[in-house]
């Protein structure tokens, strides 16, 4: 694919609070807020994960009956049409069924319609009872600005996700999220999940932006703190708490993104890595 030799992409995350079981609450915020961000000039938004169907599930039947087959659930039909509608590129986390098997996912959706998906590598927690892990790889989506990427949530504990995905060519990795409190966190402290973030961005020369959602469900209580980290290892937009919905917005122009990977005469942070060294270690 020729890339453009200039530019920018306004990303916005929505920090919002899906309602466990409230199918048609939830989609109809969804579609809401995705068109405020649309009309204060966003071209990709990004949802948080399981927007559709809430998170704290009570057994596989009733995340079962949450789901929805993409691209073709309701939900999805709503999503790809206003991305379509609107002229924007759309990453929302989505329950989802294929035929028996249930997938934590997101869906991809752009200006001329359905993209495609990506399925959850790395479980959380008791996830396990109720999804299958990911089969589908680490895809990337070519797009009128960028390479776009997307993980989901515990995806970024594991460095091979960004890095596969920015061998892959990837500008922009796209982050549904629905971030719990560490062990020690409070609202107040500062996060792991953004520690991680900003460094998953620095090391690969590229933009994570990650959507979380808020509030307390069946007893678990989220984090928010949604983040759009630079690749240049810093905060471009952050929500300002963990108990807001907000949308949080900031402009990346790509190809000058793309420069920066060259830190100076002699150092490029891909072009440096060290491949003959570690396939020993793998």
């Amino acid at each position: 694919m020729d890339k453009p030799d200039k530019t920018t992409v306004q990303i916005a995350c929505i920090q919002m609070q899906p309602v466990v079981g409230e199918l048609k609450q939830n989609r109809t915020r969804s579609l809401s807020l995705i068109r405020k961000a649309a009309e204060q000039g966003a071209q990709l938004v990004v949802l948080p994960e399981l927007a559709n169907s809430g998170y704290m599930f009570a057994s596989r039947q009733e995340a079962f009956a949450l789901a929805e087959p993409l691209p073709d659930g309701e939900t999805a039909q709503a999503l790809i049409k206003q991305a379509e509608e609107l002229g924007i590129w759309l990453v929302a986390g989505i329950a989802e069924h294929a035929g028996d098997r249930l997938y934590n996912s997101a869906l991809v959706a752009g200006p001329r319609g359905y993209i495609g998906s990506y399925r959850k590598l790395h479980l959380w927690g008791e996830e396990n009872q109720f999804f299958e892990p990911g089969d589908s790889g680490l895809p990337v989506f070519h797009t009128d600005w960028g390479v776009l990427g997307v993980a989901i949530c515990y995806d970024g504990w594991f460095p091979e996700v960004y890095r596969l995905l920015a061998l892959q060519g990837a500008d922009v990795i796209a982050v549904p999220t629905n971030w719990v409190f560490m062990p020690g966190q409070t609202p107040e402290s500062p996060t792991v999940h953004h520690s991680l973030c900003l460094a998953g961005a620095h090391s690969n020369g590229l933009v994570i932006a990650s959507a979380a959602r808020i509030g307390i469900e069946r007893g678990m209580h989220f984090v928010g703190r949604s983040l759009i980290a630079g690749s240049e290892g810093f905060a471009l937009s952050a929500a300002g708490s963990s108990e807001n919905e907000e949308i949080i917005m900031a402009e990346v122009d790509i190809a000058a993104m793309r420069r920066k990977r060259q830190f100076n005469a002699f150092n490029h942070i891909q072009r440096d890595r060290r491949t003959d060294l570690y396939n020993i270690y793998v």
